[in-house]
């Protein structure tokens, strides 16, 4: 079925904002890997704490979840840094497959924090009702944009031009890259390497939070929803190279396009068949991903 050039476009931007939101919810994996060499699990779990968070606060407080973005963000940063200070460190400190002690850690935090939602907030499915962007959309050129996914777009490409003029432009960027580089040697330099890792998961965590926030304006909540964007979010950090948090913006960006793509031509239901054919072929060329380090 020939497709016209209106909906050839439409197809490719509702790819890229979902892009976007896809790297966004990388982002925290990706920045807590380069940092540490720790895979969180837990990410996906993250995700829902922060989703069912808002979902909370929404209905507590009756303000909009656009006002609240910042508020669940801050608590989630707390949550990474809590988890970092509570669980993490003290993995690390592991004599023998400390590897596997930090993976089996994670995911038994991951399932725990799942399990507490099922029991506590039971299993239904929930959804964030009127909003000030829920049901709209922009029309630019015959092109229609869903407002919600517009302004998390947004937000994702606000929130990597935040993380890069933190890198580049604070102390606390360069101590981070340092660390990336060497966390034996900061010390030397008077760097607390705990400090970093405190603040990174928290960042890790925080990032989690926002992309959590925008996902809940259009997104049903439930307690197992952070594993469905789990394993999107382990090849988004993989396709673009393991630790490199510009790597997920690319690689969010093709994933979006691609299984936007691949839906129109196949199936909806058949629209992750694309993306991890992409991700296979990636990984046969250049296993360390598209931005990873040689």
């Amino acid at each position: 079925m020939a497709l016209s050039f209106e909906a050839i476009l439409q197809v490719l931007l509702s790819g890229l904002l979902m892009g976007l939101i896809y790297a966004l919810v990388a982002s925290g994996l990706s920045l807590i890997f380069g940092l540490m060499d720790v895979v969180n699990f837990a990410h996906g779990e993250f995700l829902m704490v922060a989703m069912y968070l808002m979902f909370g606060l929404v209905t507590v407080t009756g303000l909009d979840p656009l006002l609240l973005w910042p508020v669940v963000t801050a608590c989630l940063f707390l949550l990474g840094s809590g988890v970092y200070l509570g669980i993490i460190r003290y993995t690390m400190r592991a004599k023998t497959n400390r590897g596997m002690v930090q993976v089996f850690t994670t995911f038994g935090l991951g399932l725990i924090l799942m399990g507490l939602a099922q029991s506590l907030l039971s299993p239904d499915y929930r959804s964030i009702g009127h909003t000030w962007i829920s049901g709209k959309s922009v029309s630019v050129a015959g092109i229609y944009m869903p407002l919600p996914q517009l302004v998390g777009g947004v937000a994702s490409v606000a929130a990597f031009v935040l993380i890069w003029l933190m890198i580049t432009r604070t102390d606390f960027g360069k101590a981070l890259e340092a660390t990336r580089e060497d966390a034996g040697a900061v010390a030397l330099v008077g760097i607390d390497k705990n400090l970093i890792f405190t603040l990174g998961w928290g960042f890790g965590g925080a990032l989690s939070g926002l992309a959590g926030s925008i996902l809940a304006t259009f997104f049903y909540i439930y307690p197992s929803v952070g594993s469905s964007f789990l394993l999107t979010a382990f090849v988004t950090v993989a396709l673009g190279g393991f630790g490199s948090v510009y790597g997920a913006l690319a690689a969010g960006i093709i994933i979006g396009l691609v299984e936007a793509t691949t839906a129109v031509i196949l199936t909806p239901a058949l629209k992750s068949l694309g993306v991890f054919t992409v991700y296979l072929a990636v990984v046969v060329l250049r296993p360390r991903g598209l931005f990873g380090s040689s």
